[in-house]
């Protein structure tokens, strides 16, 4: 079998792709963080395992961590946000009711969940300060990518799952057919993994918001305000466009699990802004954390005692959220490849150099 390993920082054909921005494409106001990418934010790391062998593999996995320390011992403030719940995302009760994220964010593809979530458990087993844990509470998203990988041939393994969990890095995040983006398919076109970011000015916080999406739905493209969808003649109801989108947000704002569900809330916003209709056989789903602060698994204090932006504070992260989202989402497209796979079948690229002509004679390239 050959496996071919994307980490977050190895340099692949995806990474040196331009980007929307370099063709004068913008979205929004707020200015991007370095990399624009989910790992300005600080501690942030990524982890990809991209699955290309035979006619018939093209699968992966996404993980995403949100501080280097031991996740279960100190727990992340979070919320989850469902858009479309047409989807198999594991851990959202318990996230939903005590708003703390306890383990790293998989994505993968359908029928791997199960595997993943297997995984997501032995990491956090074998975690030192760990050895009397007896209840864990994974947290795994997918979308479907049955067609063009062979999805019932379940060919993600646990031992995928761990390394992009071992191997996760800060740095560049690699984008397009890599990791849980390797299949997946948006707007009639090859989707896959996307990252963009944005960082608040010291007026407004300092704050940054990242966000990685795996793009894997359908629509009417819209770029920077721009029909593209139908001047290319794609969209749906036109063709059968269906599919999910996995949106992860984190932010280094101290937010509590009330406020990052109105901040999930807003990346969904983002996701519309492409066209996303969010359709009937959508699985769309946010998940937001704030890396600000941690709370402990045990502590002797019965109070938390932590400061939390007040309601008046977070407009700007909306903003910033709905931004970057709708960024991601793009920048996963212009990064992402031709791939034929299962059953002869193929998606193809998006038409850079057309889309960019149209935005150009609409006036709209900055």
């Amino acid at each position: 079998m050959f496996l071919l390993f994307i980490a977050s920082h190895a340099p692949t054909q995806a990474q040196w792709t331009k980007r929307p921005r370099e063709y004068g494409i913008r979205f929004g106001v707020i200015p991007t963080g370095p990399l624009n990418a989910i790992t300005d934010v600080p501690g942030v790391r990524v982890g990809q395992v991209t699955l290309l062998h035979g006619p018939n593999v093209r699968t992966g996995v996404t993980a995403v961590l949100p501080h280097p320390g031991n996740l279960f011992r100190q727990k992340s403030p979070a919320a989850i946000y469902i858009g479309n719940g047409f989807g198999k995302l594991t851990g959202y009760s318990q996230v939903e009711e005590l708003g703390t994220l306890e383990t790293p964010i998989v994505l993968t593809n359908t029928l791997s969940v199960p595997t993943a979530t297997d995984a997501l458990i032995d990491y956090t087993l074998t975690q030192p300060g760990n050895e009397e844990v007896r209840s864990v509470n994974p947290v795994v998203g997918e979308t479907n990518d049955g067609y063009l990988n062979d999805i019932r041939g379940r060919h993600v393994t646990k031992a995928h799952v761990l390394q992009a969990l071992w191997e996760a890095n800060t740095g560049p995040v690699q984008e397009g057919n890599v990791g849980a983006g390797t299949g997946t398919v948006c707007f009639g076109f090859k989707g896959g993994i996307g990252t963009a970011s944005r960082k608040l000015p010291g007026s407004l916080g300092g704050y940054t918001v990242g966000v990685l999406v795996q793009t894997n739905f359908g629509g009417v493209l819209q770029i920077g305000g721009m029909p593209i969808g139908v001047e290319l003649g794609k969209f749906s109801f036109k063709e059968k466009l269906d599919g999910s989108c996995m949106m992860v947000v984190l932010t280094d704002a101290p937010l509590d699990a009330r406020n990052l569900k109105r901040l999930a809330k807003r990346a969904f916003m983002g996701l519309a802004q492409t066209g996303g209709i969010a359709s009937n056989g959508s699985g769309d789903y946010v998940i937001a954390v704030s890396t600000a602060y941690q709370i402990p698994h045990d502590s002797a204090e019965a109070f938390d005692q932590v400061k939390v932006l007040r309601n008046d504070s977070v407009s700007p992260l909306f903003m910033a959220a709905i931004e970057a989202t709708e960024e991601a989402i793009i920048n996963s497209l212009f990064a992402a490849r031709t791939l034929t796979g299962d059953g002869g079948h193929t998606a193809e690229q998006l038409p850079v150099e057309k889309v960019v002509e149209i935005i150009r004679k609409a006036g709209q390239l900055k």
